[in-house]
């Protein structure tokens, strides 16, 4: 199979999946590294398509429902990170990503689309196995998330117990 085909094959799964797919499972079907696939990803994003990265794997960009808000948050260590990721989840706010302010590059960002308790427990486990630290590290533990909630309701909840453990810095 040619690449571009490949990637014709990998769009008409994406469309017909209501489940996230990993780079692993793409690259087990059509027999590459997982590397040619995200490769092949970047490409069809290039091409215009939506995809968003997920801890399970791409998804197609799907619209949101509900409102969209921003807050800055502050914390150290990976207890507070699931703290803080599972309030959210739990008040029904999707964490869509998380962003740092840095002094040389600006602002910068990194897609997380967080929805479940089980899309935290998946993204810690990326972090330790990685042996990475999450974006904040590189400014003191600040940083900032777009939220996409069900409810406005769900959204004050939530950052009305985050900012009692002293995690919400700010909230729009």
């Amino acid at each position: 199979m040619i690449a571009k085909e490949r990637r014709e094959a990998i769009k008409q799964i994406l469309k017909s999946s209501s489940q996230a797919i990993s780079a692993s499972a793409l690259a087990a079907r059509f027999s590459v590294s997982r590397q040619i696939i995200v490769g092949d990803i970047a490409l069809l994003r290039s091409g215009g398509m939506q995809i968003d990265a997920t801890p399970r794997g791409y998804l197609i960009h799907r619209e949101e429902s509900g409102i969209r808000k921003e807050v800055v948050c502050s914390h150290s260590g990976n207890e507070e990170l699931q703290e803080e990721l599972n309030t959210f989840v739990d008040y029904g706010c999707k964490v869509l990503n998380v962003s740092v302010e840095h002094p040389i590059y600006g602002r910068l960002t990194g897609e997380l689309n967080i929805e479940s308790r089980y899309d935290v427990e998946l993204f810690l486990e990326k972090v330790s196995e990685a042996e990475a630290l999450p974006l904040s590290a590189l400014t003191e533990g600040v940083h900032s998330h777009t939220l996409q909630c069900d409810s406005l309701e769900g959204y004050k909840k939530a950052v009305k117990q985050l900012k009692k453990k002293g995690i919400i810095v700010s909230a729009g």
